[in-house]
């Protein structure tokens, strides 16, 4: 049965963006309310591993999928950030941290131009225990981001009424309050 399938389980560092990533979108939705809190512009970055049964977004599990991140997205997305109404930019996918080489680069543009004005959240497979263990990128992207909801997607775990997450495995974390405790702190509007 699928229900008892589980996804992919990298050791650290086996799956590198160096290697898999091949610079290309999904998708790129501006203004929406669905993938964080408040107005979002959202990022879809092509490819992941992880495979996890029951996936919503599975054709951006190809690495191949989709169109390549060109500087036209890049400015067309600081548009759309600049916006009062938008509180900031989410990472999702396919995984966020095996295309690192597109998304550090936006966050740092991000950070540059707005500072901490606009938020950063990022779903990823990799929970955040495995990615302070992995590449020296995937540390440095974690350490750009707000808001890390982390960990693979598991079907006999699928919870639909949970706040911005499919299964009940999966945490809402605020990353720079984690790193500051040196322990995993949920992030603070978290209600289901």
């Amino acid at each position: 049965m699928i229900e008892n399938k589980l996804p992919q389980n990298p050791k650290p560092k086996e799956w590198l963006a160096s290697e898999l990533s091949q610079q290309r979108i999904a998708d790129y939705k501006p203004f929406n309310f669905v993938d964080g809190e408040g107005v979002r512009c959202s990022l879809y970055v092509s490819g992941c591993r992880f495979a996890c049964p029951g996936c919503y977004n599975r054709v951006a599990q190809n690495f191949r999928y989709g169109k390549p991140y060109t500087q036209e997205l890049e400015d067309q997305i600081m548009t759309d950030l600049s916006q009062s109404y938008v509180q900031g930019l989410t990472l999702l996918g396919g995984e966020p941290f095996l295309n690192t080489q597109v998304c550090i680069r936006l966050c740092k543009r991000i950070r540059q131009e707005f500072g901490h004005e606009k938020d950063i959240w990022s779903w990823s497979g990799y929970t955040y225990d495995e990615l302070i263990q992995d590449s020296d990128d995937k540390l440095e992207l974690l350490k750009l981001i707000d808001i890390l909801v982390d960990g693979r997607f598991l079907l006999a775990q699928k919870d639909l009424t949970l706040q911005f997450r499919g299964s009940a495995n999966q945490r809402i974390i605020d990353v720079p309050a984690t790193m500051a405790a040196g322990e995993v702190k949920l992030w603070k509007n978290l209600i289901r």
